[in-house]
């Protein structure tokens, strides 16, 4: 499967020939000043939850793409409220079947808020299969033996998962995660945006390999195939 990375959690995943992109905030940061939001594709927009760091760009894009953008009833009614026009709800323990393949969401252990400080519902992970693969994306999770649940619904073939510690998991936790739902390739994110989530990718790498897993940390903008 084709994943690209727009840096932080913000990364998309080709599937079926359809741009899917998860958690769009880029404009706002500065590792990621050379991606140009507007000519990003986008056939669905997938937000976690409501935190800035996850959803600031996302109705940018909606408006520039027409993607359908996804998320939790309280962000559903956000994004209707700013003028997006093909917004869709999805709360934990629903699944639905998009042209591109079926979307379970499940719950994620964060919290979640609009950048006002009102409640932005509860935080999201989804779980994608495919005919062109599976994998799962926790969002901003903290390790949970609901993570256990995950193969009850599908098979990952790899998952998405943070790994800068103090907000989310971090690399020990990840690697407890990857084991408890027998995927050995993780794509990690949710790190170096700010100054106190900070990675030692040498030893990030290290620490996953010594494992028997492999974690990728693609450049910015860069495109790999999972």
């Amino acid at each position: 499967m084709e994943i690209t990375y727009y840096g932080h959690s913000c990364f998309s995943a080709k599937i079926n020939g359809k741009h899917i992109l998860f958690d769009p905030y880029i404009t706002q940061n500065s590792l990621a000043s050379h991606i140009d939001v507007d000519s990003i594709k986008a056939d669905y927009i997938f937000v976690s939850h409501a935190h800035y760091d996850h959803i600031f760009d996302a109705i940018r894009i909606a408006k520039t793409t027409g993607a359908k953008v996804i998320g939790n009833f309280e962000i559903y009614n956000w994004l209707t409220k700013n003028g997006v026009e093909n917004a869709f709800p999805m709360n934990p323990g629903g699944k639905f079947a998009f042209d591109f393949g079926t979307v379970k969401c499940v719950s994620a252990q964060h919290s979640s808020s609009f950048e006002d400080g009102s409640y932005g519902g509860i935080a999201c992970g989804f779980i994608i299969s495919s005919d062109n693969g599976n994998f799962y994306y926790s969002g901003d999770a903290a390790l949970s033996l609901d993570m256990k649940l995950v193969v009850d619904f599908v098979q990952p073939d790899f998952a998405v998962f943070p790994i800068g510690d103090l907000l989310t998991m971090g690399v020990e936790e990840a690697i407890a995660a990857a084991k408890m739902i027998g995927v050995s390739n993780v794509l990690g994110v949710h790190y170096d945006t700010f100054g106190f989530i900070i990675l030692d990718k040498e030893k990030a790498l290290a620490d996953f390999k010594n494992n028997g897993l492999q974690l990728h940390l693609p450049e910015i903008g860069a495109t790999i195939e999972l």
